[in-house]
């Protein structure tokens, strides 16, 4: 048997320990046979789409849906509302219940009513009070419903007002970036999210300004190294120096990414501490299940392949303990700030999963002793 030279074994080695050496939807109409007409003459009828509230006048329709809105009673808020916007135009409710209508479609989750709504009443070049709040809720419809464009449009132009506050521009910039990113433009996003942290760097008050808008660019950022991280792929096949260097460049991005999530840890915002907390646990995980699941190269003697085995056991069981350590600092954090959100519950999740591999990985060392 050859057995692995040093130089092969020396770039496989280099390249495990980067990997792992950071912390932390018509009716058809049937032709009928004609017929004589009859003609009878009728009051013509108004169809007006819901009976029960044609009794209601604006007022009262205005009433009901604040009422329904308040008791997140969404379904009807949104009934009331669409009422009086189709039916009382000369209202002196109708922008608000044209607003309001949009945002009981929104917590409906239907966001192309929400948008019909919102598209009447939002300004996004001059728009103030209703008018620029429906403009940023114009862009999140915009945005639900994959039309990633047309919200960038919207968001491009609230990001240069002047007159708009720090917070508010930052907002805007920082969606703005998410759409590039949901459209797979991440160069432009990751653009669009450095020129928000450095805007934010330079605010003379930052705490005057919501961190959380600032948080989330750097999260995004994290995001981008993430998702170029997931895009290279190791192929055995193609030799072992090769597969080296791709290893390498996979564990560059993921330490980069890694990078972007702890400053938004240190930035301190709850809610994207807690999202970063579960990526970085995230990213160790992922390495682990490229690594599993990778074939021996095929060019490797049995010999080569047993050390290339051995070798790869020793980081994946890193690799598990790290992401048990980050999902444990993790949730200990989040219960710390009473923080309850979806990446809390990943978290969980993973961590337990991460915990069972580490002692089916703890029982294989023990066959062999049993054996013996």
């Amino acid at each position: 048997m050859k057995s692995l030279s040093p130089p092969r074994r020396q770039s496989i080695a280099i390249a495990l320990a980067l990997a792992t050496g950071a912390s932390c939807s018509a009716l058809r109409a049937q032709r009928m046979e004609e017929q004589p007409a009859a003609q009878i003459q009728m009051e013509p009828i108004v169809i007006t789409g819901d009976a029960q509230l044609e009794r209601l006048n604006d007022e009262e329709l205005f009433a009901a849906g604040e009422s329904a809105f308040a008791a997140h009673n969404y379904r009807a808020a949104a009934r009331y509302f669409d009422r009086l916007v189709d039916f009382h135009p000369d209202s002196k409710h109708l922008r608000s219940a044209t607003y309001n209508a949009g945002l009981a479609h929104e917590k409906n989750g239907d966001f192309e009513d929400a948008l019909s709504r919102f598209s009447l009443v939002a300004d996004p070049a001059r728009g103030t009070g209703d008018a620029l709040d429906a403009a940023f809720r114009q862009a999140e419809a915009l945005y639900h419903l994959g039309r990633y464009a047309d919200a960038i449009a919207i968001l491009t132009e609230l990001g240069a007002r002047a007159d708009l506050t720090e917070g508010e521009r930052l907002q805007a910039q920082v969606q703005r970036g998410v759409c590039e990113v949901e459209d797979g433009r991440l160069e432009a996003a990751e653009a669009t999210f450095r020129r928000v942290l450095t805007a934010y760097q330079a605010t003379d008050d930052r705490g005057l300004v919501d961190d959380f808008y600032p948080a989330q660019a750097q999260f995004f950022l994290g995001e981008i190294y993430r998702l170029r991280y997931q895009m290279v792929s190791l192929d055995p096949n193609q030799g072992v120096d090769e597969l080296a260097k791709d290893l390498e460049y996979k564990a560059e991005l993921l330490l980069s990414a890694q990078g972007h999530y702890l400053r938004v840890i240190r930035m301190g915002n709850r809610y994207w501490s807690t999202a970063s907390g579960e990526r970085i646990g995230g990213l160790y995980e992922s390495l682990y299940q490229h690594l599993v699941s990778s074939p021996v190269p095929k060019e490797l003697e049995e010999e080569e392949a047993q050390i290339y085995r051995q070798e790869l056991r020793k980081k994946i069981r890193v690799l598990i303990t790290k992401a048990i350590n980050v999902y444990e600092r993790t949730l200990e954090a989040a219960e710390r700030v009473g923080a309850a959100n979806p990446f809390v519950e990943r978290t969980r999740e993973s961590l337990q999963k991460m915990k069972e591999l580490l002692i089916a990985d703890a029982q294989i060392d023990d066959e062999p002793q049993t054996a013996n």
